[in-house]
């Protein structure tokens, strides 16, 4: 139903979905790259919760749905990713000090790839510093540095991009290919949490979570015992014969 939404959203469908459309939900906007953003979550998830005990309920439940979620996502891959992985890898044994400016070390490009590891995985988050047009920002009373002062800073910037010695190329990092709209629609009908919009706020909700649920100890007993059968299922075959038993 939610995939009809996007439809009705779009004028003219396409073999990929354009970023930044109306996904019909109001404030929802299309992502750019919906298959690689949530295999990086769902790899920040089953790290962060690696610090709960094994007993923990909530830990369980969330590592067996991360893990099925995770698995539905990598096994629907774009077009063209086999070679574009296999080029990412290249470029990461080739140029490991781009991706891993240690501490006090030369800063690679003002560190716009980073490069982490998460759940055994290996990401490179591209930050994109956005354009801004000077014209259109308000004055808040500062000096404004003159064309001398401009151009001897962005001699600097580029001076620190450039590598120890005569070595001065730089790495231009590609993106993953992103998913044919057909491939969307599946990854959301077998996932069955609606748009993949909505799936990635979901995961996104559940990265913030586990820090509060850390925070709190969940897994401890409580301090003040609950009354007996508070915490009981209420079975719906109270009411109705013939309904399943909740899992134990």
């Amino acid at each position: 139903m939610r995939s009809t939404f996007r439809l009705l959203a779009t004028v003219k469908p396409s073999r990929y979905l354009e970023p930044g459309n109306p996904t019909g939900l109001t404030g929802l906007f299309t992502h750019p790259l919906p298959r690689p953003t949530l295999v990086y979550l769902y790899s920040q998830t089953l790290d962060k919760l690696r610090a709960f005990p094994e007993h923990s309920a909530y830990r369980a439940a969330t590592e067996a749905l991360t893990n099925h979620r995770l698995k539905i996502v990598e096994g629907i891959r774009p077009p063209g990713y086999e070679e574009w992985s296999a080029n990412a890898k290249k470029l990461l044994e080739e140029h490991p000090e781009v991706f891993n400016t240690p501490k006090g070390g030369v800063d690679h490009d003002n560190e716009k790839h980073v490069k982490t590891v998460h759940d055994g995985r290996s990401f490179v988050r591209t930050i994109v510093q956005p354009e801004v047009d000077e014209r259109t920002q308000e004055w808040d009373g500062e000096e404004v540095p003159t064309v001398q002062e401009q151009g001897s800073k962005a001699d600097f910037a580029a001076l620190a991009k450039g590598r120890p010695g005569s070595d001065e190329k730089t790495v231009e990092w590609v993106q993953e290919p992103a998913l044919e709209a057909r491939q969307v629609e599946e990854m959301e009908n077998q996932i069955g949490g609606g748009l993949i919009e909505e799936v990635i706020q979901v995961a996104e909700g559940e990265l913030k979570l586990i820090d509060e649920m850390l925070k709190a100890k969940v897994w401890e007993e409580l301090e003040d015992k609950a009354e007996a059968g508070q915490w009981q299922y209420f079975a719906r075959d109270q009411h109705t014969s013939g309904t399943q038993e909740p899992p134990k």
